[in-house]
């Protein structure tokens, strides 16, 4: 008897811890399931696609660029109509909102919408998401996973994007996404 109460009880832990490891939606579970959905992209590369050889870059600049091991790239570009667009940039926009994702900046172009967010310390970042959609064109959201990141000078490798190269040919229309 007294074994069969041990032994609910430990299942009832366990089911317990079980569940409360759920807390609804990340990033990375709609990265999976919406990866092979038709309109979307997914582009899992090492920092060393960015061609930076030729990038003059501060010492802070070249500090944060080190951190970054890899990016993890999903865009979602209609191919029929513009019908649901609005629905899944809301999905996106609602896991951007759990409290484990600190905003960083936020902001409106003439073309649509981005926003800069992570998770960890501002000092010890264990990711970066870039956030950026237009309702005529579709969205993108970019993780970059690293090391001992630093949100401010991750955000000061901006400038350098804009003068990199990119060695692979799906990162380069990345770049003209929302121009």
């Amino acid at each position: 008897m007294i074994q069969s109460i041990k032994k609910i009880a430990v299942i009832g832990v366990l089911v317990a811890t079980f569940m409360s490891c759920n807390q609804g939606p990340t990033l990375q579970t709609y990265f999976v399931d919406h990866e092979l959905k038709p309109g979307y992209s997914q582009i899992d590369a090492p920092t060393s696609l960015i061609n930076v050889d030729q990038v003059e870059m501060t010492d802070e600049q070249r500090e944060a660029y080190k951190s970054v091991d890899k990016l993890n790239i999903l865009v979602y570009t209609p191919t029929d109509s513009l019908e649901g667009i609005s629905a899944e940039i809301e999905k996106v926009n609602k896991i951007l909102k759990d409290p484990k994702y600190e905003e960083l900046i936020r902001g409106n172009t003439m073309d649509g919408k981005f926003s800069v967010n992570y998770i960890g310390e501002v000092d010890n970042v264990d990711e970066v998401i870039l956030f950026g959609s237009a309702e005529d064109k579709g969205f993108v959201v970019a993780r970059l996973l690293g090391n001992n990141m630093n949100a401010g000078k991750i955000y000061s490798l901006r400038s350098v994007l804009e003068n990199a190269s990119f060695d692979d040919s799906n990162l380069n229309g990345l770049t003209e996404f929302f121009k």
